[in-house]
């Protein structure tokens, strides 16, 4: 059974799906009403509890505050299969990040008009 914390972020997941963007743990966890925790582990347990409580849901929308991933992880291959460019890291082999990262990362202390426009 999921924890509520589980819960919450799944909604804010399907909320990102609606929106067609991405946001970091941490904007994740605050929505769905938490703290990340210490090096995000709060929100990625969350998120390995959704992504097997409800693998229909894209868990791989949430990402790291930098926009950086390991080079060909589970997370970095679903990004790229659903169309989101990344680049290597200059000096780092094992390192991406994602294009353009602050146009895909969705923030919810937008004001309300640009919001609207969003999910236009």
């Amino acid at each position: 059974m999921p924890s509520i914390r589980a819960e919450a972020v799944a909604e804010v997941l399907w909320e990102l799906k609606q929106l067609e963007k991405l946001s970091t743990y941490a904007q994740v966890a605050e929505r769905a009403g938490f703290k990340p925790g210490a090096n995000g582990k709060t929100i990625i347990t969350c998120l390995e509890a959704v992504r097997r409580e409800w693998p229909h849901l894209q868990w791989w929308r949430a990402v790291q505050e930098d926009g950086r991933l390991t080079a060909n992880s589970e997370h970095a291959n679903a990004l790229a299969s659903n169309g989101f460019e990344l680049n290597p890291v200059t000096g780092r082999k094992t390192i991406v990040e994602i294009i353009n990262f602050d146009t895909h990362v969705y923030s919810w202390t937008q004001p309300p008009m640009e919001a609207a426009q969003v999910t236009a």
